[in-house]
């Protein structure tokens, strides 16, 4: 299928068991990936694609609620038909292929020692909050798992593999790799990098303006970009915007129109000026003041003290990763994101140009070295997504925000 920027606006479905995911109307991509697919078929494994896309969508499920871990889908295929599949729904609970083997029916765990699982992680080998994967597959006897990703984490780094080819069950890793290594880039670049996954996100007028001239509060964008921004922030570990940002538009930097996970919330302050009064002090999520002066708890509010006069960013990236944060999403103002692109320390750009008019203005930032993921409309606004061109983690063409 070609890649087709639409948007959806429906009410959130939800079965009378689930939990409900928003009190509003909710305005998302539409992500065609899952319904098509998008690279050639594997021809070694024709059908290995089919099911590799269907552990991701599984795995894509848990996004925003699997963090610090990876988000994990897995399917249990017997000459071509699925009897077991899962995904690890949230950080403590029962990982992807443990769901997966305990939703088999009583009548097809017999098949269990003749069947494939395929799983877009390498299974974990390590005891965590939870026992080890790989050794569940051992102990029902799975004959052969088909897997996207090695994991980078060091606990398990290929002890997963070693585990099963020790036990005499056929792995093969590969399958679908591009796109798994899309859908856990944030993990991915956690470990590898050793530092969070960074997402720029602004919006500004067609003319190119941020913000007017006094820095005033100004609404550029519709109401269904403010609700997708809010469903972004579920999805990231923490937010970041500068002191200007915090003090003149008073912001809360919560997820409000989208129900899911809270951001640590992160404001540069230097020498604690913001009022106490503001928004981020709120008992809504904890919040992180960096400041160069107090470094201490109070409440949900931590003071975090930094050297401002030794590379600030490269500090705060350095605490979240000590922090396990996997993900920071910085939304201004301009100055503190253009500090981020001229470091060169961003993964995906996310741009909204507003219908919104100013005959003058503060410059939107400059983005530099970027490859253009994808378009979209919404609500009026235009969506411009992009990517790092230094980035190891590519965009794949339908796999949208």
């Amino acid at each position: 299928m070609l890649h087709r920027s639409t948007v959806l606006i429906a009410k959130q479905y939800r079965a009378p068991s689930e939990p409900r995911k928003s009190h509003i109307l909710v305005h998302v991509l539409n992500n065609h990936y899952f319904s098509a697919v998008a690279n050639p078929p594997n021809q070694k494994n024709p059908g290995s694609d089919v099911f590799m896309k269907r552990a991701l969508e599984l795995a894509s499920r848990s996004a925003g609620n699997a963090s610090p871990n990876p988000m994990v889908g897995a399917v249990l295929v017997h000459n071509g038909r699925i009897i077991g599949e899962g995904f690890h729904k949230e950080h403590g609970l029962a990982h992807a292929e443990v769901n997966c083997l305990d939703n088999v029916s009583e009548a097809d765990k017999q098949l269990i020692p003749e069947s494939t699982m395929y799983v877009n992680l390498e299974p974990c080998a390590h005891h965590g909050k939870t026992p080890p994967c790989a050794l569940r597959l051992v102990q029902e006897k799975v004959k052969e798992v088909i897997i996207a990703n090695a994991d980078p984490f060091e606990e398990v780094d290929g002890k997963g593999f070693e585990i099963l080819k020790s036990h005499h069950i056929h792995t093969e890793q590969g399958i679908m790799e591009k796109e798994g290594l899309w859908l856990n880039r944030r993990f991915f670049c956690f470990h590898q990098s050793k530092r969070p996954y960074i997402v720029l996100k602004w919006a500004q007028t067609a003319e190119g303006y941020f913000a007017p001239l006094d820095r005033s509060r100004y609404q550029i964008t519709s109401i269904n970009s403010r609700q997708l921004l809010h469903k972004w922030r579920t999805e990231e570990s923490a937010i970041l915007v500068g002191y200007q940002t915090a003090l003149n538009d008073n912001p809360e930097l919560t997820a409000r129109m989208y129900s899911g996970r809270q951001p640590l919330r992160i404001v540069f302050d230097r020498t604690l000026q913001l009022p106490l009064t503001h928004n981020v002090f709120n008992n809504a999520a904890p919040t992180w003041i960096v400041n160069d002066r107090l470094d201490k708890e109070e409440g949900n509010v931590r003071y975090v003290q930094i050297l401002f006069n030794k590379n600030p960013l490269t500090q705060i990236l350095e605490k979240l990763y000590e922090s396990n944060k996997l993900s920071l999403i910085v939304e201004g103002g301009a100055v503190l994101l253009e500090s981020f692109i001229r470091e060169g320390l961003w993964d995906e750009a996310r741009v909204f140009t507003g219908q919104a008019s100013m005959t003058e203005g503060v410059h939107a930032p400059l983005l530099t070295g970027f490859k253009k993921a994808f378009e979209s409309e919404l609500g009026g606004d235009t969506l411009n997504v992009y990517v790092n061109k230094a980035s190891k983690y590519k965009y794949i063409t339908g796999m949208e925000l």
